[in-house]
């Protein structure tokens, strides 16, 4: 198998992207309509396509093909013929709606569930498109803001009793009690006749507030959604270029803007409870969604000498950021993605010359995989390139 394949990855044009951010990164003008994510993958709603000796050929279908050379012995045993992690490059001019994960028995169950009801899999009302979990990472390519994880309950009551926004009231006292969870049910349950009003009156308490202005702007894109309340509720997360941000199964969050990669496991399971015109199923959120207050879980790079590796408990992936300043070998790692992000870059298959051996130069905003079999790489050039692989650490 040929040690480097250059990728061509789609781009998913969903309401909430940039026109500008996805085609600067790769050179290109300004496009026509929202560019939301870049995806690097096989997630079969959109995977990548590979150039192969013998032409194009999905990522997919590469893996179904030879599944030991493609994935290695590692990953096959554990994650069976497929690969665990999509690769992407989020670009958000809007907030993203507010959402949870499952936990990998509940996607799994249930992906059964709704399989056993005769749920079609591209029906808007259903939850489980598959049964895998999707724990994510997102690491900031420029300023990028999010929600994630609930505040303590003492401090969130605290901030809507200063709104002072009397139908608030019973959600305060709630929050004084410690009762969170009850506190999202009964606003995601609110009947529309009281949703409206209690919104915009939060929304007017939010705009005369200059630290909270930003929940008036949510307001502005999704008026009269309970998860602007919600919001309230949460941590407000703001990461600089480099920094990252990992968010597990159960944990509650929003991206609102910026640019950034994200790495996740191959997973299209979402439970979303606001901020979104899309399906929303209030039971089954709740079931998900984790009734404590957490912290953000911020994840700070492990600097290796040639990577700086974020390391997260997700099995499915493993994403390092390597600023590249002239040659750097890496040892094998399993099945990988790279992507340039900055400058010129170069990445071959270790060893010299002879099959398998062609520089491949990789422009910003572009990938390559790299089968396990290929072994050990060599990078050359200066800028700036994201390794993802699967996780546990290296893999011979």
């Amino acid at each position: 198998m040929t040690a480097v394949l250059p990728m061509t990855n789609p781009v998913r044009p969903y309401a909430w992207g940039s026109r500008v951010a996805i085609a600067a990164l790769q050179g290109r003008a300004p496009a026509a309509e929202p560019e939301a994510e870049l995806w690097m993958g096989a997630h079969p709603a959109a995977p990548s396509v590979l150039a192969t000796p013998g032409g194009p050929v999905p990522l997919g279908e590469l893996v179904a093909a030879d599944p030991a050379g493609t994935l290695g012995a590692a990953a096959l045993a554990e994650f069976g013929p497929r690969l665990p992690y999509l690769l992407k490059v989020l670009a958000a001019d809007e907030p993203l709606s507010l959402q949870v994960h499952p936990a990998p028995e509940q996607a799994a169950e249930g992906y059964a569930r709704e399989d056993a009801a005769g749920i079609p899999l591209e029906a808007a009302d259903r939850n489980y498109r598959d049964p895998y979990a999707k724990p994510e990472l997102i690491c900031a390519l420029e300023p990028f803001e999010a929600l994630s994880g609930f505040q303590e309950p003492a401090r969130s009551a605290a901030r809507l009793a200063g709104l002072g926004v009397p139908a608030l009231g019973p959600a305060v006292e709630l929050l004084a009690a410690g009762r969170l969870h009850a506190v999202v049910s009964e606003l995601l349950t609110l009947p529309a006749a009281e949703r409206a009003p209690l919104v915009a009156d939060v929304t007017a308490a939010c705009a005369r507030d200059a630290e909270l202005a930003w929940a008036a702007g949510l307001a502005g894109h999704y008026p009269g959604d309970p998860g602007v309340v919600i919001a309230l509720l949460m941590h407000r997360v703001r990461l600089a270029p480099g920094e990252a941000m990992y968010v597990p199964a159960g944990q509650p969050h929003s991206y609102l803007s910026g640019t950034g990669v994200e790495i996740m496991g191959a997973s299209d399971n979402v439970l979303r409870g606001g901020l979104t015109g899309k399906h929303i199923d209030v039971p089954e959120l709740l079931r998900i969604l984790s009734p404590e207050a957490s912290e953000p879980a911020l994840v700070h790079a492990r600097d290796t000498g040639s990577e700086e590796v974020y390391d997260t408990p997700a099995r499915e992936f493993r994403l390092s950021r390597i600023p590249l300043d002239g040659p750097v070998t890496l040892p094998a790692a399993g099945p990988q993605i790279l992507l340039s992000v900055a400058g010129e870059v170069s990445v071959r298959r270790a060893g010299g010359q002879g099959e398998g051996t062609t520089e491949h130069r990789v422009p910003p905003g572009n990938s390559v995989f790299v089968p396990a079999s290929a072994g050990p790489l060599e990078l050359s050039g200066e800028g700036t390139l994201f390794r993802a692989a699967t996780g546990g650490g290296e893999r011979a």
